[in-house]
Order: structure tokens, then sequence, then C-alpha cells
């Protein structure tokens, strides 16, 4: 049962940085960047189903929580750019759960490692754990202001497409080409070049929402001073 799901997770896991990569650069609102946001989408939720699967099977606990959030990242921001502005669906008021679940797990789970004087575990450092154990908790923040103010429109609904979709191409790069460096020439491990590749998304996903955040403030000025304004999308 392994080696199917092995396989099926690492052809998902290439298309999906393939598509994902594509869809960052493409510009936003175009056909291109549907089409390989889509491609996207189903190759990050095949490879996020089947590594938490495997995970099981294996008895690793830490990757079953990594699969499982990277599911959640991309079926929320998915959703979020598919309904309309203003709305939402059932699993926007279950999907909170997740992060607040997963974040809680790795930060108990971290101070007990630091009690315990344990640096890292399976050469992740325990620091890892409460990166990611954070970034969960506002992510289930996120959707609890969400469903407070009963859903989200305009700059801030792309802002949080954009980051989660960012953030689950970044767990994918980080899983590969941090995670399997056993893959690549000892002269590329011994390089800086994994890392920035690794990184790469977290790097693009600074650049899209300081653009998207920069775009909102001066059409918001142009509107206020009682201007006509067309930009291009992002």
């Amino acid at each position: 049962m392994r080696t199917p799901l092995l396989a099926l997770h690492v052809c998902a896991g290439i298309i999906g940085l393939l598509s994902g990569t594509a869809a960052m650069l493409f510009r936003k609102g175009s056909r291109r960047h549907r089409q390989a946001g889509n491609a996207f989408v189903v190759s990050m939720l095949t490879m996020a189903l089947c590594g938490a699967s495997l995970a099981v099977l294996k008895r690793q606990p830490g990757n079953v929580v990594g699969g499982v959030f990277t599911f959640y990242l991309v079926g929320t921001a998915w959703t979020t750019a598919r309904r309309r502005e203003g709305t939402m669906s059932l699993f926007a008021w279950v999907a909170p759960l997740i992060p607040l679940a997963g974040g809680a797990i790795l930060w108990i789970t971290g101070l007990q490692l630091v009690r315990s004087h344990i640096m890292a575990t399976d050469g992740v450092p325990v620091g890892m754990r409460f990166f990611m154990g954070s970034v969960m908790l506002l992510a289930a923040a996120g959707d609890i202001r969400m469903l407070i103010r009963g859903g989200i429109v305009g700059g801030k609904r792309i802002v949080r497409h954009l980051w989660r979709m960012c953030f689950g191409l970044f767990i994918a790069t980080g899983s590969f080409f941090l995670g399997q460096q056993q893959v690549f020439p000892m002269f590329v491990r011994r390089s800086n070049v994994l890392f920035m590749l690794a990184i790469l998304p977290l790097v693009l996903m600074i650049f899209w929402l300081v653009r998207v955040r920069f775009k909102n403030a001066y059409e918001g000025n142009a509107t206020r001073g009682g201007g006509s304004l067309q930009t291009a999308q992002v």
C-alpha cells in the first residue's frame, strides 16, 4: 500500500511545485494563472492527502499534522477565491478546528522537548515546531475573525488567498529541497541553492502581498480624491 501512495505523493508533489511556481509568476487573474492555479490545487491536495496517509502508516505524527495543515491551507485558499465576496461555506465553520488543533499540538510537544533539553528531532530543530505552530494559530485567528465579520471582501480576500497558497507551496518546497537533500548531488547540497529554492515561495509571497497592499492603498486614495483609476490586475 505504501508504494502506490508514495508514487502518487511524489508525482503530485512535482506537479505542485511546477504549477505553483507558474501560478505565482503569471499575472494574477489571467487565464494562465487560473489554469496553473487549478493544477496546483489538485496536485497539492493529492500530495497532502497521500503524505498524511503515509505518515499514519509510518507512525509519524509530525508529518500527519503537516499534511493535514497543507490540505487545509490550499483548500481554504481555493474556496476563498471561488466563493463570492462576503459569503461563507459550511467548510468555513469547520476549518478553524484544523489549525487550532495542529498549533496546540506543535506548541505542547515543542515545550515538552525544550523541558527535556532536546533541541532537534529527526534533524528538525525544535524551533520549527514553534514557527509552524504559530502560523497555524494565526491562520485559525484569521478564520475566526472572518466568521465574526460574516465574510471577507476586497483586498483582504486577495491577501487571504495569496498567503495561504504561497505558504502551502513553501511547505512543499521545504519538504523537498531541505527534507530530501539526499536526492541531490553533494556539490548542490554544500551550496545555498537548496535553501534559496526552499524559501523562494516566502520571498514571492512577501512581494505579492506588498504589491497588493500598495495597490489597494493607491486605489483607496484615488477613490477618496474623487478621481477615477484604471490599473492592471496584480
